[in-house]
C-alpha cells in the first residue's frame, strides 16, 4: 500500500491487480465417486483464496477447513492455487460452487458440479415359466436411480431387437429416473432356449453395462419325422428306421407299430428307444411302419412304407437300363447326323437358286423368268458340250 499527499488528502492506491481472475471448470463425477475442484490465479500477491459449496458455506478459505464434513479434504493450497476434494459424492452434492480472490473487489468464478446417478441392475418381469407354443407374452425391463435417464436394449441371443416400447419416469425424489422398456413377444417353438437380454445404457456405466438375461422354456407339441438308413433295401440287408420327434417336454419313448397292429415278434427285428431295426431284410417285411410321439400338448406321427427288393431282380433290372440307354444314344446320334446333312444340302440348294437366277436375270422381267432362262441356257450349254464331245 503506497500513501500520497495531495493536497492536503490522503488517497489510498492498490497496486495493480492485473491477471488476479480466478480460474474453474466444471466437472463430473459419478455418484460415490470423488470430485476435485480446482481453483488458479495467473498473477496473485498472496491475496487468499476461498471455495464455498452451492448453499454459499465455506469449505476451505486458503488452507483452513471451515466446514466440518469429513468428505472434504484439502489437496493443494498455494498463493496462485486451491484445490479440495469431495469423496463418496452424492446427488446433493451437485451444483454450482463458488471460487472467490479477495481483492478489491472480490473476485469470483463458479464451477458446476455434476453428478451422474448410477441406474441400478435391470430386472425383466412378465416370464412365464414355461410359456406354450402361440401365446403372447410381454416383458418388461425396469432400471432405477439413472440420472441422466438411460437407455435400454434388448437383445434375442446377442442380436440386438427393434421395436420395444420405452416409457420413462422422475422419482419422487425428483432427481433420478425409472426407465420401463417392453417387448412383445408372440411365442413359438423356435424360442425355446432362447435367451432375452435387457441391456442399460448409460454414461456412468462406460466401462461395465448393466444387463439382465431371462431364458425362454417353451412347451410345444411334437413333430414326427421317420429317418432311414438307405433308399432302395435288398434281401438280406440291414436297415435302421430312426424315429426323429421333437417336442417339449420330450415325447418319450415313442411307439412303433405295422400294418395298424404290433410288430412281429422276431429275433432279427429290433426296437431299441427311437429306433427300429432289421438285422436281415425279406419279403415279409414288406408294410406301413409307423411311429408315434406324444407330450401333453398333442400326438404326432409318421409313416414309412418299406419295399424289398430281390437283388437279383435289381441286377437285371439295372442291364436293362444300360441296354435303354445306349439305344436312346444311338438314336440321338442318328438324329443329329441327319439334322446336318439336311441343312449342307438346303445350303448348297439356296446356293445353286441365286446362281441360275443371276444367269438369266439379264433378259428377264422377274424372278422365276430368269430361272427359266437359266436352265435353258444351262441345258444349251450341256448339249453343246455333247455335240463337240
Amino acid at each position: 500500500m503506497i500513501w500520497f499527499r495531495r493536497k492536503h488528502v490522503r488517497v489510498l492506491e492498490w497496486p495493480s491487480i492485473s491477471g488476479q481472475y480466478p480460474l474453474v471448470q466444471n466437472v463430473t463425477v459419478t455418484e460415490g465417486g470423488t470430485a476435485n475442484l480446482t481453483c488458479r490465479v495467473e498473477y496473485n500477491d498472496n491475496t487468499s483464496l476461498q471455495w464455498s459449496n452451492p448453499a454459499q458455506q465455506t469449505l476451505f478459505f486458503g488452507d483452513k477447513k471451515a466446514l466440518r464434513d469429513n468428505r472434504i479434504e484439502l489437496v493443494r493450497a498455494t498463493s496462485s492455487e486451491l484445490t479440495i476434494s469431495i469423496s463418496d459424492v452424492t446427488l446433493g452434492d451437485e451444483g454450482l460452487y463458488t471460487c472467490s480472490l479477495f481483492t478489491m473487489p472480490v473476485r469470483t468464478a463458479k464451477a458446476y458440479l455434476t453428478v451422474l446417478g448410477v441406474p441400478e441392475k435391470p430386472e425383466i418381469n412378465g416370464l412365464t415359466k414355461p410359456a406354450m407354443e402361440g401365446d403372447h407374452i410381454t416383458l418388461t425391463c425396469i432400471t432405477q436411480g439413472s440420472k441422466p435417464a438411460a437407455d435400454l436394449r434388448w437383445f434375442r441371443n446377442e442380436k440386438e431387437v427393434k421395436g420395444a416400447s420405452c416409457a420413462k419416469e422422475v422419482n419422487a425424489s425428483g432427481k433420478t429416473f425409472t426407465v420401463r422398456s417392453s417387448l412383445q413377444l408372440h411365442v413359438d417353438r423356435n424360442d425355446d432356449g432362447v435367451a432375452y437380454t435387457c441391456r442399460v445404457d448409460h454414461v456412468a456405466l462406460a466401462q461395465a453395462p448393466q444387463q439382465a438375461t431371462e431364458v425362454l422354456e417353451v412347451h410345444y407339441a411334437p413333430r414326427v419325422e421317420i429317418i432311414k438308413s438307405t433308399t432302395v433295401p435288398q434281401e438280406g440287408q440291414y436297415l435302421k428306421l430312426e424315429c426323429f420327434s421333437r417336442g417339449n417336454p420330450s415325447p418319450d419313448p415313442v411307439m412303433w407299430t405295422k400294418d395298424g397292429g404290433d410288430l412281429p415278434d422276431l429275433d432279427r427285428i429290433i426296437v431299441e428307444g427311437r429306433e427300429l431295426t432289421f438285422t436281415s431284410l425279406n419279403k415279409t417285411d414288406n408294410g406301413t411302419y409307423r411311429c408315434e410321439a406324444s407330450n401333453h400338448l398333442g400326438t404326432s406321427s409318421a409313416e414309412y412304407v418299406l419295399y424289398v427288393y430281390d437283388p437279383n431282380a435289381l441286377g437285371q433290372h439295372g442291364t436293362d437300363h444300360a441296354l435303354i440307354g445306349g439305344v436312346v444314344a444311338v438314336v440321338v446320334f442318328v438324329t443329329l447326323c441327319l439334322i446336318i446333312v439336311l441343312g449342307r444340302y438346303l445350303a448348297r440348294h439356296k446356293g445353286t437358286y441365286l446362281t441360275n437366277e443371276a444367269k438369266g436375270a439379264d433378259d428377264a422381267p422377274d424372278a422365276d423368268t430368269a430361272i427359266i432362262n437359266a436352265e435353258g441356257n444351262h441345258a444349251h450349254a450341256e448339249e453343246k458340250k455333247e455335240y463337240f464331245i
